[in-house]
């Protein structure tokens, strides 16, 4: 009954009657939950009245399944609505909620999503970062649907950065990985398919590709028409229309025009403001003055409707209208327009704006055999546009400067990473104190020469066990938390039986807010500090306790204490010169690891650090012991 509402296709009206006919609440969620789920992309409004109703229940009778699909339907009906800022609360309501309660794949789908809300509300560095969270979770648990609504999502990060190359290549990747699928894709991903389609042509269109721009706007507009997918459908109708435009083609560009009006299955007027405009270009172009002049008359009311302050748009219709007051020669009035056309450029700072409407002028002033004036609008028109190409040549270089910054930053990456890989190896070859495995393999003999061989078996699987782990972990960056822990246990309780002979206990506590099956740290981290407080704090105590604690700091941080009972540091430096076969002893597994660690703050921009603290008596101001607290970052980890 509670199956995803996003695999089944479902039959609005059947479940419509469905959910008149029922009372019982748990149905009724299941019933609305179906529903919300498709009218999210196929009617807006009708979705938005079910999740109030889902809302009402679901404080009365919450489940988990329903919680998420509410969190993520709100997103979008609020994004639809054009409701951005409603939509990130919404967001970070539903993220906040999952972390407790949801699943990784549940959390992931809510901050694609939230990316998506962020692009829309200009917040690019936001956008980039639930993206990069959402990827991290895929690395553990990976899903090609997941995956290509993320390229989508880069896609469009991408093109609002103006990086056309990269956007396209994401979102070519998008639908490659949508395509692969040989079922019928849920309602979500066409969706998805679709905003991918709509990217391409927006970077054709950018490109003057306008053929290809055409045919990608027509799968898109094919895809919405089939599925009823119609909240954004009058915008995907403008597309074409100015896509044929740019190819110059006015009748399929006024068909599709025509369509963005007499649709009422969207609520954006706004396109159906730019809807009038072109079709005023379009009227111009043939030659019917009074039609166009309608045309924009009523554009301009819509736009000045919408928003008074939208110099942009104002600028054109203003210019359009005064050159077809000129090509019916009223001059006066064509001033006029041209007048409003250059407050509206300069209220923008727009240079090619500037250049045009004084190009406008110019040709005025030549139709009415004014040629000072006319040769002066043409002189400001040709220094504007030489201030425009200038700006855009600045523009480009700082675009190329970004592009070299950012693959010199990914270069630089790549050496850190593979500095870290070689630090890696050369800890994991110091890892082990040769005075541990002596000892180790010393008593095991001990075990057997004194006829324990129960016993010897015992610990040797134990040791045995423990040298395999540190051979198989360096093939690996990273491992979870929870083999890392019992790495540690395994290291700590060989000490325990055969080094110390029992004169050591030992603790590891690990909170329960920490899900170490999943989360990531770099391999054996912990072990070289462990082995620092066994050799210098505990090595000559009767009653050593070591006690390992591991906590969440935040969302990218575990924080580690290994904290000893032991002697204290300056009393162990002082045995250690006094002994002359320690004198030159040195703990390269915490000095590699300390490396580790600064090369993983570089690349991954964390807070990673090691503090030492020395313990104290607070009466007596004896020596206690030691604390190192170590915050190590969360990473990925590798599947193999």
């Amino acid at each position: 009954m509670f199956a995803a509402s996003e695999r089944i296709a479902i039959q609005p009206g059947l479940w419509e009657q469905k959910l008149a006919q029922q009372e019982d609440p748990l149905q009724r969620l299941a019933i609305i939950d179906q529903l919300a789920g498709h009218y999210a992309y196929t009617n807006v409004l009708r979705a938005q009245q079910l999740l109030l109703e889902q809302w009402n229940l679901l404080q009365k009778h919450e489940v988990e399944d329903f919680m998420f699909r509410y969190f993520l339907n709100k997103m979008v009906v609020q994004n639809q609505l054009y409701d951005f800022i409603g939509a990130a609360e919404t967001a970070s309501q539903g993220i906040k909620y999952l972390e407790a309660a949801g699943s990784v794949k549940q959390l992931t789908e809510l901050q694609i999503e939230y990316a998506g809300i962020s692009i829309n509300l200009n917040d690019l560095d936001a956008a980039e970062r639930f993206l990069q969270k959402a990827l991290k979770m895929l690395k553990n648990f990976p899903d090609q649907q997941l995956h290509s609504r993320i390229a989508c999502r880069r896609g469009y990060l991408y093109l609002h950065a103006g990086n056309h190359a990269i956007a396209t290549e994401q979102f070519l990747n998008a639908v490659s990985m949508m395509e692969i699928k040989e079922e019928a894709l849920p309602l979500r991903d066409e969706y998805f398919r679709s905003l991918a389609f709509a990217g391409l042509g927006q970077v054709y269109e950018h490109n003057e590709e306008y053929e290809k721009s055409v045919r990608a706007f027509l799968q898109v507009v094919d895809l919405c028409e089939r599925l009823g997918m119609s909240n954004r459908l009058a915008w995907h109708y403008l597309n074409v229309g100015r896509a044929y435009l740019g190819l110059g083609e006015i009748a399929p560009a006024k068909d599709f025009l025509q369509k963005v009006i007499d649709t009422r299955d969207d609520l954006s007027l706004e396109a159906r403001a730019s809807a009038y405009a072109n079709l005023g270009f379009c009227t111009f172009e043939e030659g019917d003055f009074t039609a166009a002049l309608e045309l924009l008359h009523r554009a301009e009311h819509l736009h000045r409707e919408l928003n008074p302050d939208d110099s942009s748009n104002l600028c054109v219709i203003a210019s359009w209208r005064g050159r077809i007051e000129m090509e019916q020669e009223n001059y006066v009035a064509a001033q006029t327009s041209f007048t409003e056309a250059l407050g509206y450029a300069e209220a923008e700072e727009d240079y090619k704006m500037l250049a045009e409407v004084h190009s406008d002028f110019a040709s005025l002033y030549a139709e009415t055999e004014d040629y000072r004036l006319a040769y002066e609008y043409q002189l400001d028109h040709d220094r504007f546009l030489e201030v425009y190409h200038e700006d855009q040549d600045r523009r480009q270089q700082q675009e190329l400067e970004m592009k070299y910054q950012a693959a010199r930053k990914q270069q630089e990456t790549e050496l850190l990473e593979l500095k870290a890989t070689r630090l890696q190896l050369k800890a994991l070859r110091a890892q082990m104190n040769p005075h541990f495995i002596y000892n180790a393999l010393n008593s095991i003999q001990h075990f057997i020469t004194s006829n324990k061989g129960a016993i010897a078996s015992r610990y040797l699987a134990k040791f045995a066990k423990l040298m395999r782990q540190s051979l198989d972990y360096s093939d690996e960056e990273s491992i979870s938390l929870e083999k890392e822990i019992e790495f540690l246990q395994d290291y700590l309780y060989i000490n325990e039986k055969l080094r110390f002979e029992d004169r050591l206990s030992y603790r590891v506590i690990v909170d329960d807010d920490l899900e170490e099956d999943i989360l990531g740290v770099p391999t054996m981290i912990v072990q070289p500090y462990v082995e620092n407080a066994l050799e210098h704090g505990l090595r000559s105590r009767k009653d050593g306790l070591i006690t390992v604690q591991f906590k969440l700091w935040d969302d990218d941080t575990i924080c580690c204490t290994v904290e000893d009972n032991g002697i204290g540091r300056k009393k162990a430096l002082a045995q250690q010169q006094n002994d002359p076969n320690r004198q030159n002893y040195r703990s390269r597994g915490t000095q590699i690891t300390e490396k580790r660690l600064e090369l993983l703050r570089r690349t991954k921009k964390q807070e990673v650090s090691v503090r030492t603290i020395d313990l104290y008596d607070e009466i007596t101001g004896t020596a206690t012991g030691t604390r190192v607290e170590i915050m190590i970052p969360i990473v990925e980890i590798q599947i193999k």
